[in-house]
């Protein structure tokens, strides 16, 4: 076999490997996709039915129409939003002021910090539970939104710092320092140059920091008491009964849930891709 025909023969079977990659993720997002608009009765074989016969609305209307728990779905949908949105907001003012700290200035006890920090990242979040339930009762932040953001920032935030660090890094310094000599003081200087330079990596961790608070349901069924401020991944526990579980509108809710995580992503998915690789090379 020649070299050419070897390289197209490695090639070949790199795409087929990263095509069933991609199908093994995927099927998992059609099934619950098709299942959405599938009659009870194909929902509910043993037959394996890839395709609905004939598409029913049924339970996406009785999603839509009866809500969930005495509340219109739209309103989970704008808690887990507003959560979701402000975890993002808090969190990337945070990690990026400390991730430039930690890149740029050399102070006692900066590497304990960053041990820390992948330490913090170890720890379940279950494990935390008990504390951070006790720390947002004594903020008087129990049973509101605001409590979730915080508690979601938190979660958030070693991850985002460790990795807005390594983009900070990958600056420059003289940069900075042409700046400064050309009469730039050190806010400017912060955002005019040394910001548009890490804002890919931002947005990544944004993506990370969305995705994770959209999805968080432990804390958002412990720190809230009404079924009004529950989210989205709380929403759902309702579909499940005494009687049975529900899974035309499990399915319905689940495919609504994912369509905002998937609209942001392909609306930021170039800048995630430039920061990564950006963040992977430094120099």
């Amino acid at each position: 076999m020649t070299p050419l025909a070897r390289k197209r023969l490695g090639k070949i079977a790199l795409n087929a490997a990263g095509l069933l990659v991609f199908l093994f993720a995927i099927f998992p997002v059609y099934w619950m996709a098709s299942t959405a608009f599938k009659a009870n009765d194909q929902i509910f074989t043993t037959d394996f039915i890839p395709f609905p016969t004939h598409f029913t609305f049924e339970h996406v209307d009785r999603v839509l129409n009866e809500g969930v728990a005495g509340h219109s779905i739209w309103l989970y949908m704008r808690n887990s939003a507003i959560v979701a949105l402000g975890t993002v907001l808090i969190g990337a003012v945070f990690s990026l002021l400390a991730a430039t700290a930690v890149a740029r200035f050399r102070f006692k006890g900066r590497n304990t910090f960053l041990i820390l920090l992948l330490i913090v990242q170890m720890i379940p979040s279950e494990a935390l539970l008990i504390p951070l339930f006790l720390s947002v009762k004594r903020l008087g932040l129990y049973d509101q939104l605001a409590g979730l953001i915080v508690v979601n920032v938190g979660l958030t935030l070693p991850f985002g710092i460790w990795m807005l660090r390594t983009f900070v890094a990958a600056v420059p310094k003289s940069l900075e320092e042409a700046a400064w000599i050309d009469g730039a003081g050190r806010m400017t200087t912060f955002w005019k140059v040394l910001f548009p330079l890490v804002a890919p990596g931002l947005v990544a961790t944004s993506i990370f920091s969305f995705i994770t608070a959209w999805n968080e349901l432990i804390f958002a069924l412990v720190l809230m008491s009404g079924s009004d401020g529950y989210t989205m991944p709380v929403a759902l526990q309702y579909f499940f009964g005494q009687k049975g579980t529900d899974w035309g509108a499990i399915m319905a809710s689940s495919t609504m849930m994912t369509i905002p995580v998937v609209v942001f992503f392909l609306l930021v998915q170039r800048r995630m891709v430039s920061g990564l690789v950006a963040g992977a090379v430094k120099g």
